[in-house]
């Protein structure tokens, strides 16, 4: 490639904070929601689908970004031992002059996300407002105040990518709650949840300096990688509940397809727990289960 080719590194650097490749999480579970919508109501607004994926986008990246900049801020980035899947980009301890750009991307994409948010509210009326609301106050809060309260922190981005953007995106395709979204946004809920405690593993020790509290550095790793073990099986149960009852069509089992990749990474966690080295393909296998089954439940929605 023509070294005109490349971005520019300031703009390569900038697009690096926003952790670019995570964002695959976020159409899996907006699929989710449009599944859902689709199955019970039988057709669903492209363009409305569009302008949802593009919030929760909006929302993803503005919590990535404003992350970013106050851990950098912080001096946790400093500090933590970065693997591929956390730690952070690593972008602005390298690139300092860049922190100001950060901060700026981050308001930006929360100002879209509300601005997404309003019309969709305006379109459906109030009763989208406790789930727009709650979606904002986790984007703003998460880095300075939730990271320092246990509980909230475990839950805090399942929320996000489960009930909030599956139920929210469901709401704003048909105009009224379902129990099917309900009852399906519970498996991203805890999936993520897990995806986030795996992810604090390597950080413990820097975390404990700049004061967040976590499961890890509370109750330690392995007692922390059983709490790991019971939110996946949570996730499926979750999964075959909804299927047992109703509520969901068969074809949705597909979701559990992923097992394969998690009754390995399950079993790792508790063996490998405070060997972050061989940890690290658990939490690849993660990521891949994070995505995965979502979008094979929302496959088995549309075929349902």
């Amino acid at each position: 490639m023509d070294k005109t080719d490349r971005p520019p590194p300031a703009l390569a650097g900038l697009l690096g904070t926003l952790r670019l490749p995570f964002l695959v999480l976020t159409p899996a579970c907006v699929l989710l929601g449009v599944a859902t919508a689709q199955w019970r109501s039988g057709s669903v607004d492209v363009v409305d689908a569009l302008l949802a994926l593009l919030g929760a986008l909006a929302a993803h990246i503005s919590v990535n970004a404003f992350n970013e900049y106050l851990d950098f801020r912080s001096g946790l980035d400093a500090q933590t031992q970065r693997t591929p899947f956390s730690g952070g980009s690593g972008v602005l301890p390298a690139r300092p002059e860049l922190a100001g750009q950060v901060l700026a991307a981050a308001l930006l994409a929360f100002a879209l996300s509300v601005a997404v948010g309003g019309y969709f509210l305006a379109q459906r009326g109030p009763a989208l407002l406790p789930l727009g609301l709650l979606g904002l106050f986790i984007v703003a809060a998460y880095t300075p105040w939730i990271t320092r309260r246990p509980l909230l922190y475990l839950i805090a981005p399942g929320l996000g990518f489960g009930p909030l953007m599956v139920m929210g995106t469901d709401f704003v395709l048909t105009g009224s709650y379902s129990l099917t979204a309900a009852v399906v946004s519970l498996v991203p809920f805890f999936l993520v949840n897990d995806l986030l405690l795996l992810n604090q593993f390597p950080d413990v020790e820097a975390d404990r300096r700049v004061g967040r509290r976590h499961l890890p550095l509370l109750i330690g790793r392995p007692a922390s990688g059983r709490v790991y073990v019971l939110l996946l099986l949570l996730a499926y149960a979750s999964l075959l509940l909804g299927v047992a009852s109703g509520v969901l069509p068969a074809m949705a089992l597909i979701g559990l397809l992923t097992l394969l990749l998690a009754v390995p990474a399950a079993r790792g966690v508790i063996r490998h727990a405070d060997e972050l080295e061989r940890l690290i393909p658990c939490m690849a296998a993660n990521v891949g289960i994070n995505i995965a089954t979502p979008l094979l439940i929302a496959i088995g929605l549309l075929l349902g």
